[in-house]
């Protein structure tokens, strides 16, 4: 049987999975799935069709699943789906989707949320991403593996962030970034590749060279975007880490792509 501390509130309906444990003053609504191995250590609401994978850790105070801060949403049955072996900390909130986003907010596996963050409505977080003290992300954001959000930052919504992105603490973003690129700024630019992330991921010297030069090129001041995207996906068709990027900025997207001021194009 879950272990369930008698002053937690679990509501009928609620699936529990034997090794789950539930803490002091935790509320479960009716219509949540707590995986094998999920602890909420205490004070933590979690509400709306809502499920925790296997192996996350929810730290008090969070609160997941409740009614999304759109206006736009009428109480249609939107859900969230919490991937498996995730840290979720203190005062972190996540809300499930609306019928303008697909109806689904959804957040992979092994991810951290540290104090304070937020995922709004229709968001889509990847695998191994980390959100640092009160990063917030706005609804219809989707953010790829490996991405690291710094603290305080804002991401505008509809906005794409890359796999293995870098977004620099305090930073407003308002459009796109490129996989494996950095932002800092008041208004995010690009300030380079995140270079220490992609070595940690143990990507080797020749697809790390291969992005450096497609980066200078991509973001060179001669010709168009568009050219300069064509050119650098001809001459490196065959390096997979680059023709990420350049799929990325073709794909369709309400937003523009984040650039870099021209000292960091170097």
């Amino acid at each position: 049987m879950p272990q369930i501390n008698p002053t937690a509130i679990v509501a009928p309906g609620a699936q529990i999975a034997d090794s789950a444990e539930i803490g002091p003053y935790c509320i479960v609504g009716p219509q949540v799935v707590l995986g094998a191995g999920v602890r909420l250590i205490s004070h933590v609401a979690v509400d709306g069709i809502t499920t925790i994978g296997e192996g996350t850790v929810v730290y008090p105070f969070a609160s997941l699943g409740s009614r999304p801060q759109d206006l736009k949403y009428h109480g249609e049955p939107s859900r969230l789906e919490i991937g498996a072996n995730n840290q979720i900390r203190e005062n972190v909130t996540m809300n499930p989707g609306t019928e303008g986003g697909g109806m689904l907010t959804k957040v992979g596996d092994n991810c951290l949320f540290m104090v304070g963050s937020h995922v709004a409505h229709d968001c889509v977080v990847g695998d191994n991403a980390i959100l640092a003290n009160n990063a917030t992300l706005a609804g219809h954001v989707s953010v790829g593996d490996f991405a690291v959000l710094g603290g305080l930052c804002a991401v505008h919504q509809f906005v794409r962030i890359g796999r293995h992105v870098m977004v620099g603490g305090m930073t407003g973003v308002e459009n796109d970034v490129i996989p494996y690129g950095a932002v800092t700024g008041n208004r995010a630019h690009l300030s380079g590749l995140n270079l220490v992330g992609i070595k940690r991921r143990g990507y080797g010297r020749d697809d790390i060279h291969a992005l450096r030069n497609a980066y200078r090129l991509l973001f060179a001041p001669e010709g168009t975007l568009a050219e300069r995207l064509e050119e650098v996906a001809d001459q490196f068709k065959a390096v997979a880490p680059v023709m990420e990027i350049v799929d990325f900025i073709r794909d369709d997207s309400s937003r523009s792509i984040c650039q870099p001021k021209l000292e960091n194009v170097g």
